[in-house]
């Protein structure tokens, strides 16, 4: 009998002490909550990160809108706190915050030049509604085909698809023109339901903002303006890409051109090849 009592004295020590860690742990678990919330912390927090290196406003659409995998968490975290504002979310912001800007040290932020390339096809828009969708996806297809593998041996880093064209970013000029030209020569071997799109495009170098996986400024906006303006099948460069380019293989002619949005100054070059 002596032995069933110790056996269940036992048990009770051991429940009481299950009851008083769990009520502990509860306790510690809503000091933190109700610390992770204080809108003061919260605000002191914010406060702080305009002091820190980097994007202060790291966390929104632009700035999480690459692949890597800090702008992935930053995507996450930025919706968490989103539905619950935290202190530990904000702090987590921050860390990614400061890593993003020393892994981009000199790199992304208008410290490097570029040269920024667009590509649209002409008339896709009217073709496409006549043709629908299923082909028009079928011609997208064989133009990213045909446009990509040119950006990417030359150098080059897609940025974003823009539909039927696509922005890329090259640090050689001479490599984006060359990209460009063989991808419009590859293009123009494209043929859908009887249909054979013109590729068009533009090139500025500059030294645009990067901001998550994107490129911003006012070199993408004239780069974007020098596409706009060439004809179905051209391609042309601004005065200073030309300025960067080896006339011996290549023959550039000069267009008007002006656009709003651009220097008004800009002067701009159609480029073939020398034959």
């Amino acid at each position: 009998m002596e032995g069933n009592e110790d056996s269940g004295e036992g048990a009770e020590l051991a429940r009481r002490e299950d009851a008083s860690r769990e009520s502990t742990i509860a306790k510690l678990a809503a000091a933190l909550r109700g610390t992770d919330e204080q809108p003061r912390l919260l605000l002191a927090a914010k406060l702080a990160r305009e002091l820190l290196p980097g994007d202060s406003g790291y966390g929104d659409p632009l700035s999480t809108g690459g692949s890597q995998p800090s702008q992935q968490l930053g995507r996450r975290l930025s919706a968490l706190t989103a539905e619950r504002p935290s202190l530990l979310g904000e702090i987590g912001l921050s860390a990614l915050q400061v890593w993003e800007s020393i892994s981009a040290q000199g790199a992304d932020r208008g410290e490097r030049e570029l040269a920024i390339l667009f590509t649209d096809l002409v008339d896709f828009s009217d073709w496409s509604l006549r043709a629908g969708d299923t082909v028009a996806v079928e011609l997208l297809r064989d133009v990213g085909s045909a446009i990509e593998p040119a950006v990417t041996a030359h150098g080059g880093v897609v940025v974003k698809r823009l539909g039927d064209g696509l922005m890329a970013a090259f640090e050689d000029p001479a490599g984006a023109v060359v990209a460009a030209l063989e991808a419009r020569d590859s293009i123009a071997e494209v043929e859908v339901d009887g249909y054979r799109p013109q590729m068009r495009a533009g090139i500025h170098i500059g030294r645009p903002r990067q901001l998550g996986g994107d490129y911003l400024g006012t070199d993408v906006n004239i780069a974007a303006r020098v596409a706009d303006a060439a004809s179905g099948g051209e391609v042309l460069v601004s005065d200073s890409v030309r300025e960067r380019l080896d006339e011996s293989s290549l023959k550039l002619k000069r267009r008007r051109f002006k656009a709003k949005g651009a220097p008004s100054d800009l002067s701009v070059y159609a480029v073939q090849r020398r034959k």
